[in-house]
């Protein structure tokens, strides 16, 4: 029985934190996009929308770099993990700058004319 309970223990705490790493790429995901949206108001204006975005989605911003047109952010999710298992921060990474008239294209990659 002792075992059974162990291992539920485990699967919650495994799950959670899985759950905390989605939810903090999501957060990332979307705090770059607000802030490159901003991007030519000046680094201030792009890192204040991504972290008003990030705070939103549930997530703190830890780091905010605006290089161009290019938003670098990086954001944390706290987490309770149980039974004694501590607080844990989840990191996540997340970037985003403009689009080409191309699309988003790979160095060596064809741009295919009849998918659009």
């Amino acid at each position: 029985m002792a075992v059974v309970w162990t291992g539920g223990v485990v699967a919650v705490g495994v799950g959670g934190v899985r759950a905390a790493r989605h939810r903090g790429d999501a957060a990332a995901d979307l705090a770059a996009l607000a802030g490159a949206a901003r991007a030519a108001e000046g680094a201030a204006d792009a890192c204040g929308r991504a972290r008003e975005v990030a705070r939103r989605s549930g997530a703190r911003m830890a780091r905010c770099r605006v290089r161009g047109e290019i938003v670098d952010v990086e954001v944390t999710v706290a987490l309770r993990v149980p039974l004694g298992g501590g607080a844990v921060r989840v990191r996540s990474r997340a970037r985003a700058g403009p689009v080409g008239p191309d699309g988003v294209t790979w160095p060596g990659a064809t741009r295919c004319t009849e998918c659009q």
